[in-house]
């Protein structure tokens, strides 16, 4: 979910931790504020300009991740932090530098490389002077402090960049699958144009001439008009041939789907050699079938599961009543299905296609009753003969 706004409560949560765990560096500063050598007064101060600090630091990244800034206000901010910053560590001591640290973060989260790269070094630099107030830390504060300030803020300047390419690219694969599907659309017209150009051609051509030769020779107009019945209803079959070619869906096609979108998603995907492989022999309205089944069930995960792994299996069962099936299954770690489950219009449209295909479609709790497993069924040949079925042998 890199440079995408949370979509599930848990996205969200997962994605304030990322920040929020990062506040542990945050523990030497109150350690040392509420230390034995310092007044009430200092305490309370130090905790208000803590406090401030911590406030802008996350008013600051947050408005960044969720929405536009304006560069006055970015700079107002920034400024606060480096003030606050340098008041702080150089009146309560060198456990405050670690400010500077989240505040050449906090520079490098927000601004562009072009200004980043100058206002990290200026925070860096401005935390190495105010350590030479302290002897005690002197001999190794640059170590403990100017790198890890350096470092971090120039490492998130780099994700920045990494989330600006991450946002291009998912930019980039919308407009190609645009294209793609504009280009099919031409393709359709140019096909569907050169099927039925010539035939609703004639149609006109021997229409005209049937009626012609209405009124004088009746029998010719019927046998014009006998023509126009098979050249149409040859139409006909042309085109529900053509579109019933532009709707089948594969198996290897769909898979190759499933990855990419579990992939844009952050899902881990384990995905059965089986599958992989592609099954032999299957006929194409069962696999039509159980390529919808796939493409309906990675859409759901993708939209409704908020998981983390999904798996996809393909595997063959003897059922009860000795017919061989193909199944393919679905699973995930997600939410789950809701209490009271009702199929929605993509389900309901899943299993009459399955049904066509004398197929069927389960749906439920995936095993360990942690998230949801969609099973489609198609068979697979034919049923096995039994012993009771085979004919005797004459002696």
């Amino acid at each position: 979910m890199i440079g995408q706004a949370p979509t599930t409560r848990r996205q969200a949560v997962a994605k304030v931790m990322w920040i929020v765990v990062w506040l542990i560096y945050f523990a030497g500063p109150v350690a040392e504020l509420f230390g034995e050598h310092h007044s009430v007064a200092t305490r309370v101060l130090g905790a208000t300009g803590l406090g401030l600090f911590v406030v802008t630091y996350f008013v600051v990244v947050f408005r960044h991740m969720w929405r536009t800034q304006t560069r006055a206000g970015l700079y107002s901010a920034l400024a606060v932090m480096l003030v606050m910053s340098t008041v702080l560590a150089w009146f309560l001591g060198p456990n405050w530098l670690v400010l500077f640290i989240f505040t050449s973060v906090a520079s490098g989260v927000v601004l562009p490389w072009e200004e980043a790269r100058w206002t990290i070094p200026v925070a860096t630099v401005l935390l190495l002077a105010v350590g030479m107030r302290f002897p005690e830390i002197r001999g190794y504060y640059l170590f403990a402090y100017g790198l890890p300030a350096m470092g971090s803020g120039y490492t998130m300047v780099g994700v920045q960049y990494l989330i600006r390419t991450t946002k291009e690219l998912r930019a980039a694969r919308e407009e190609v699958a645009r294209l793609a599907a504009n280009e099919e659309r031409l393709r359709m017209a140019r096909d569907l144009h050169d099927l039925l150009g010539h035939s609703l051609s004639l149609i006109t051509l021997k229409s005209e001439l049937a009626g012609r030769m209405l009124p004088g020779t009746p029998e010719a107009a019927a046998q014009q008009v006998a023509d126009i019945e098979r050249v149409s209803r040859q139409a006909l079959v042309d085109v529900r041939e053509a579109v019933t070619g532009y709707r089948r869906a594969t198996l290897a096609v769909e898979l190759a789907g499933a990855r990419a979108a579990l992939r844009t998603a952050g899902i881990t995907a384990t995905v059965d050699p089986a599958l992989e492989s592609g099954p032999r022999g299957l006929p194409s309205d069962e696999e039509g079938a159980l390529a919808w089944a796939l493409r309906e069930a990675v859409t759901n995960v993708v939209r409704h599961s908020g998981a983390r792994r999904c798996e996809l299996l393909l595997t063959e069962e003897w059922e009860a009543d000795e017919r061989r099936y193909l199944r393919l299954a679905v699973l995930d770690d997600g939410a789950g299905p809701p209490r009271a489950q009702h199929d929605g219009n993509g389900l309901g449209g899943l299993r009459e296609r399955l049904a066509l295909a004398d197929g069927r479609l389960e749906t439920g709790p995936a095993p360990g009753g942690r998230g949801f497993a969609l099973r489609a069924y198609v068979p697979l040949g034919t049923p096995a003969p039994s012993a009771a079925d085979e004919p005797a042998t004459l002696p």
